[in-house]
C-alpha cells in the first residue's frame, strides 16, 4: 500500500490547494491557486464567482501533475474540503445562477412574517427570541428569496461550496454531515435534515428537494466523471468520499480525536474545538457544529475574522517587515516574529479585545473590537504582539467555556492554521493557556483531515481513529515559561475577562448613533 496515494482539495478562502497525502500522513505534493477572497457590489456583501472555484480546483489540479513524478493513477481516493457557509445556486441543468454568497457576507434580510404562534411562544418561554431573529434574518436563503425571487424561483438545487464541488466531480447532488455548518434547515443533534414541522422549515424560504443528499464522513459518494477527469486529470473512475467542513477536518488533522484535546486554528477565523461523542452546546441554543468523526461533534468557540486583523496589521503596518524578509530570503513570519519578540509579554498593559464582527450571544450584536492601555511607550509592535495577544485570551475564555459545559478538562493543545507557523504565537499560546502547545505536524492539516476520512472510508486503515493515530502526530511543542504564564493570568483575569461587560453599553450607544452595525 506504500504506492497509494489520497488526494485532497482544500477550497479556502484565500486559495485552492490540491495535496497528495502518502498512507502516514506525509504531503507527497502540493499545488496552490490564489483566490480573491471576494467581490463586493455593496457594502458587507461578499460574493465569489461560483464557477470561478471550480475552474480553480481543476487549475490546482492540473498544476499538481505537472509538478510531482507521483501518477494519477496512484491516487485511491478523493474528498473535499472547503470554507464553511458559503452557498450556491444552482438551475435544473446543474448551471450557475448568481455569485456565490460567501461565509464573509453581512447582508441582512427585512423582518419576516411571525413564525406560528406555537413556535413563538416556545421560543418566548425559552428566552431565544432574539436567537432566533438573528438566524432568520441572517440566512442567505431568505435574503435571495426576498431580494431576487426570480433568482429563487428557478433555484433547483441550493448547495454549499462543499457540494457544488462534489457535484461538479461526481455530477450527484450529495454532500457530507460534517460540511453543514450553515443557515440551513439541519438537525445538528442527529446529523440530518430537519425532520417534518421543524421550526427551521418554517423559518426558511426552502423546500427539501432544493437540498442535497447527506452522506456521513467517510462514505463513498461518487466516482470522478468524464467532465471532470479532463478538468482535472484525476482519472475517471476513482472513488469520491465525504469528508468534512475545513475546520472540522483541520480538528482531526491536528490529531484533535479526544475532548480532552483543544485543537485551535489560528486561520481567517480563529477558534477551538474539541471533538466529543457527547452532543454539548457551549452556548445555549447554540449547537454544536457536525465533527468530522462520523457521528461525533466539535464543541466550537469562533472568534470571527480572528487572524485577519493579524494580515490586516501587515498589510498596513508591515512593509518594511515584508520587504526586509524578500530581500534576506526568510518568510514573513519570522520577520514578524522578531517583531513580536522586541516587546514585553504583556504588551506594556497594552490590551485587545478581538471581536470585529457582531455575534449572537457572545460577542453580541453590537459587539466591536476595543484596544485600551495606550502609552507613549508603545509602538507597532506593541501593537501587533497585543493583536496575537488578544486572540489567545478570547480563545482561552472560549476553552473555560468548554470545559464549564462539557465538564471534561482540556490537558492539550494543537495548533493549526496559518499562525501556528509563527514561532512567537506559538509560545503565547503556550503561555496565556498555560499550556504545552503543539504544532500540527503538517501546516495542511484541514487537507490531511479530508485524507484521512479517504483512507477510513476506502478501508486503507481500519477506521477513523486509526487512521488519525497512524496519520497525524504532534510537532514542535512550546512549554509555558513560568513567568509569562503568571502575568498573563493576571491580565486575563484582572482585566480581559472584564473589558467586554464594560465596554457593552458604549458599543450600544454607538449602534444607536452611527446604526453600525443594524441592530436587530
Amino acid at each position: 500500500m506504500a504506492d497509494r496515494y489520497l488526494l485532497s482539495i482544500d477550497n479556502g478562502t484565500q486559495s485552492v490547494r490540491a495535496l497528495l497525502f502518502d498512507l502516514n500522513g506525509n504531503l507527497a505534493a502540493k499545488a496552490q491557486i490564489p483566490l480573491q477572497a471576494y467581490f463586493s457590489e455593496h457594502p458587507g456583501w461578499a460574493e465569489h464567482d461560483a464557477d470561478g472555484y471550480w475552474d480553480a480546483v481543476g487549475a490546482a489540479c492540473r498544476q499538481l501533475w505537472r509538478g510531482t513524478d507521483i501518477p494519477p493513477g496512484a491516487v485511491a481516493g478523493v474528498a473535499v474540503t472547503t470554507q464553511r457557509g458559503t452557498v450556491v445556486n444552482l438551475d435544473r441543468d446543474g448551471r450557475v445562477l448568481r455569485p456565490a454568497i460567501t461565509w464573509l457576507d453581512q447582508r441582512r434580510v427585512g423582518r419576516r412574517k411571525p413564525l406560528s404562534l406555537l413556535w413563538r411562544t416556545a421560543f418566548k418561554l425559552a428566552r431565544v427570541e432574539d436567537t432566533i431573529e438573528y438566524f432568520r434574518r441572517e440566512a442567505e436563503i431568505n435574503w435571495i428569496a426576498e431580494q431576487q425571487p426570480e433568482i429563487w424561483a428557478r433555484t433547483h438545487k441550493y448547495l454549499l461550496l462543499s457540494g457544488f464541488l462534489n457535484y461538479r466531480l461526481c455530477g450527484r447532488y450529495v454532500d457530507s454531515t460534517g460540511s453543514q455548518v450553515a443557515y440551513l434547515p439541519f438537525d445538528y443533534r442527529r446529523h440530518r435534515w430537519a425532520r417534518a414541522g421543524d421550526w427551521k422549515w418554517e423559518a426558511l424560504a426552502i423546500r427539501a428537494e432544493m437540498l442535497p443528499e447527506l452522506a456521513a464522513p467517510g462514505t463513498v459518494i461518487g466516482a470522478i466523471t468524464a467532465a471532470a477527469a479532463a478538468a482535472t486529470g484525476i482519472p475517471q473512475g476513482t472513488p469520491l468520499v465525504a469528508a468534512a467542513a475545513d475546520k472540522a477536518c483541520e480538528v482531526i488533522g491536528a490529531g484533535g480525536l479526544a475532548p480532552h484535546i483543544a485543537c485551535l486554528s489560528y486561520g481567517t477565523t480563529a477558534t477551538i474545538n474539541t471533538t466529543s461523542r457527547k452532543y454539548v452546546e457551549v452556548t445555549p441554543y447554540i449547537p454544536p457544529y457536525p465533527a468530522a468523526l462520523p457521528g461525533a461533534y466539535s464543541t466550537e468557540v469562533q472568534i470571527f475574522r480572528g487572524y485577519w486583523m493579524v494580515n490586516w496589521f501587515k498589510e498596513q503596518f508591515g512593509h518594511l517587515e515584508q520587504m526586509t524578509g524578500a530581500q534576506r530570503g526568510m518568510a514573513p513570519e519570522a520577520m514578524f516574529d522578531q517583531l513580536v519578540d522586541a516587546v514585553p509579554p504583556g504588551s506594556m498593559g497594552l490590551m485587545l479585545q478581538p471581536y470585529w464582527s457582531p455575534g449572537i450571544r457572545i460577542p453580541g450584536p453590537e459587539a466591536k473590537g476595543a484596544m485600551i492601555g495606550f502609552g507613549d511607550v508603545h509602538t507597532r509592535a506593541h501593537v501587533y504582539r497585543a493583536i496575537l495577544e488578544g486572540l489567545a485570551y478570547a480563545l482561552r475564555e472560549g476553552k473555560e467555556r468548554i470545559e464549564q459545559r462539557s465538564g471534561v478538562k482540556v490537558t492539550e493543545l494543537r495548533i493549526a492554521g496559518g499562525g501556528s507557523q509563527s514561532d512567537a504565537a506559538m509560545q503565547l499560546t503556550a503561555d496565556i493557556f498555560g499550556l504545552p502547545a503543539a504544532r500540527a505536524h503538517v501546516y495542511e492539516s484541514s487537507g490531511l483531515g479530508a485524507a484521512i476520512a479517504i483512507a477510513a472510508g476506502l478501508g486503507l486503515h481500519p477506521g477513523f481513529d486509526s487512521a488519525t493515530r497512524a496519520m497525524t502526530r504532534p510537532g514542535r511543542v512550546f512549554q509555558p515559561i513560568a513567568a509569562n504564564r503568571q502575568l498573563y493570568d493576571r491580565l486575563y483575569r484582572r482585566v480581559y475577562l472584564k473589558m467586554y461587560q464594560q465596554l457593552q453599553p458604549l458599543y450600544r450607544q454607538i449602534a444607536d448613533v452611527t446604526g453600525y452595525p443594524e441592530q436587530l
